[in-house]
């Protein structure tokens, strides 16, 4: 008899579970989502996290570990330009010493990061050039390992590729009881692993079974223009000084975002004020934009941990129940990293996740 794996959510992890484990012909792979709110859909897509400065030396190597990762992903299920393509990344300082900083950054991180690819100091002219878009760049950095990629499509090609092997999908909501049973619109199912990738919904789905998971919602937005010229496949993405991301898509699709919304909760309303705020961020780089223009608003609610790192792996208590939260804004870098990490658990019952990650015991504690 199979083992049925029982996926909840089908983010960027829930996705990135399912792609590995439904080429093992031994499981039975399902997975239910309820289709809300979903950070994954509705975030920018900015992969090129080694200028980062956070301290967090676990989470960088995480995020490292998720960026090098996207390749391989990609190329094994063959997705197009149109979900994630390494264009490369500038970031951009006023500063000539700050620039020069994270220049000296880029090189250093180089060494044990060879995915950085090229590293360039370019004037705001050179700036312009990369990305003709722009009408009042600032020097900045290039790196050619920096990639954007569609977080919906690369979810929904995972979804597709994984339901060709061995993955049945379900719309729905779905609860847990006091022992962590599967509760659905269909009655109770049953499941020999159990696999919770809701992000910021984890809080509530873990509660009738007496354990507080330390996450919170943030609400995030961001804005998607659609531009009467076209592009290249290889104009890279921005990380602006003191603005949004900066994100041209293939042809004539622009991102701008996104927000970081800490008192909103769940709330998944479009803010008028909020829209007016993005694409005032992008008006300040490419002044021939206009409101007309604005396609559609996304929101999506991430999670966050106190200390801004996300967990993953077995409930204490309960082996056959995993999970994985507090990805933030990284997400859509960490998260299939997490996902694969998570599935190689399955697949093998070990794993090497520690040097990721804080004991998972940092992040629950008993309800009662």
């Amino acid at each position: 008899m199979k083992k049925q794996v029982t996926i909840i959510g089908s983010g960027i992890v829930g996705a990135t579970i399912a792609y590995y484990l439904s080429a093992d012909p031994t499981l039975s792979v399902t997975i239910y989502d309820e289709g809300i709110g979903q950070a994954t859909k509705n975030s920018a897509g900015i992969i090129s996290p080694w200028l980062s400065k956070r301290r967090n030396q676990r989470w960088y190597q995480l995020v490292k570990a998720g960026a090098a990762l996207y390749p391989e992903i990609v190329a094994d299920t063959q997705m197009g330009y149109s979900v994630y393509q390494q264009a490369g990344t500038i970031v951009t300082r006023s500063n000539a010493d700050d620039l020069q900083a994270l220049y000296d950054l880029a090189i250093e991180r180089r060494k044990a990061a060879p995915q950085i690819g090229e590293i360039e100091k370019l004037t705001a002219t050179e700036v312009q050039q990369r990305i003709p878009l722009l009408t009042n760049p600032q020097p900045g950095v290039f790196i050619s390992g920096g990639a954007r990629v569609d977080g919906d499509k690369f979810a929904h090609n995972l979804l597709k590729y994984a339901e060709k092997r061995n993955l049945v999908r379900h719309k729905g909501k779905v609860t847990l009881g006091d022992q962590g049973q599967l509760m659905t619109s269909h009655g109770q199912q049953s499941y020999d692993t159990l696999i919770l990738a809701v992000g910021a919904w984890l809080k509530p789905m873990l509660l009738p079974m007496h354990i507080v998971a330390k996450v919170r919602p943030q609400k995030g937005q961001l804005i998607e223009l659609q531009l009467p010229e076209t592009w290249g496949d290889d104009v890279p993405v921005l990380m602006p000084e003191g603005e949004r991301d900066f994100i041209p898509f293939t042809r004539s699709k622009l991102v701008v975002g996104a927000t970081h919304e800490n008192d909103q909760g769940y709330d998944l309303q479009v803010s008028d004020l909020v829209e007016d705020d993005l694409f005032a961020s992008g008006y300040k780089l490419d002044q021939n934009l206009t409101k007309a223009q604005i396609s559609q608003v996304k929101v999506g609610t991430r999670a966050y941990t106190a200390d801004f790192a996300p967990f993953f792996g077995a409930l204490p208590d309960n082996p056959h129940i995993l999970m994985a939260s507090g990805l933030g804004s990284s997400g859509l870098t960490t998260g299939p990293m997490i996902g694969k990490l998570l599935a190689d658990y399955v697949l093998t019952g070990a794993h090497d996740w520690d040097q990721y990650q804080l004991p998972i015991e940092t992040y629950l504690e008993d309800a009662d």
